[in-house]
């Protein structure tokens, strides 16, 4: 029996097409900051500081802090004088893009399950957005963190690698204290959730329900389909 379950979010908890979101939430982003920063210029410094935390390999710097070292040294600005206007839009304006995604029904009753399990539940999300980017797509998830006990949700400010680099699985597991043979990863995207997990060991379950495994004789499923398969397999493993 799993004692730690691993849950992306973006399209495994909440469906969320990324080719979808991004260009809305870059939209909405340069909207609220145009009177202090031309849209171009923070565009460019949000690519040097996507590019900067993908250089972290969980050695260094938190993810927020080498985003901010590049990020604020391209817009020109001081951190102290501008991070009020991003709070503002993640207080203010992030929660206007949730008409674009769709929560999924069998995730509430999946954490719900697993918790009372008594397993570790990790909503392991790629750590590029601040916590409370995360904590509302949770709550659009119906997953809102003051309704579930948490173990870890991963987030810019707590983490010092972002996926596909396994430092990133490899310090969910530190901060658990688990080995890898304890804790299953569950994820919609093959490079970036099942490839680098299962490399460390870690089980895997991919919800890519009705498609055709890309072929990677190193990944080996432990599952796949939807989250309610999910549910029967646990049930199953629990019940031997």
């Amino acid at each position: 029996m799993f004692k730690a379950l691993l849950l992306d979010l973006d399209d495994t908890l909440l469906e969320n097409p990324m080719d979808t979101f991004i260009p809305a939430y870059f939209q909405a982003l340069t909207t609220h900051v145009k009177h202090l920063i031309p849209s171009d210029r923070l565009i460019s410094a949000l690519m040097e500081g996507i590019q900067a935390m993908e250089a972290n390999d969980g050695n260094g710097l938190s993810n927020e802090d080498a985003f901010s070292a590049v990020f604020f040294r391209e817009l020109g600005h001081e951190p102290e004088a501008i991070k009020p206007v991003f709070a503002q839009f993640y207080a203010e304006e992030f929660s206007k893009l949730q008409p674009l995604t769709r929560p999924i029904p069998a995730a509430r009753k999946l954490v719900a399950w697993a918790l009372g399990q008594d397993m570790q539940v990790i909503i392991a999300t790629n750590a590029l957005f601040p916590r409370s980017a995360v904590e509302q797509r949770l709550a659009w998830a119906d997953l809102a963190v003051d309704e579930f006990t948490y173990a870890l949700v991963t987030a810019y400010e707590n983490m010092h690698a972002l996926k596909p680099h396994p430092a990133y699985y490899r310090e969910i597991l530190t901060k658990m204290k688990r080995e890898a043979r304890e804790c299953l990863m569950v994820g919609d995207d093959w490079e970036r959730d099942i490839m680098p997990a299962a490399s460390l060991g870690i089980s895997v379950f991919w919800t890519g329900e009705g498609e055709v495994c890309p072929g990677d004789d190193e990944v080996s499923l432990w599952g796949q389909g939807s989250l309610s398969v999910l549910c029967s397999l646990l049930n199953d493993e629990t019940g031997r």
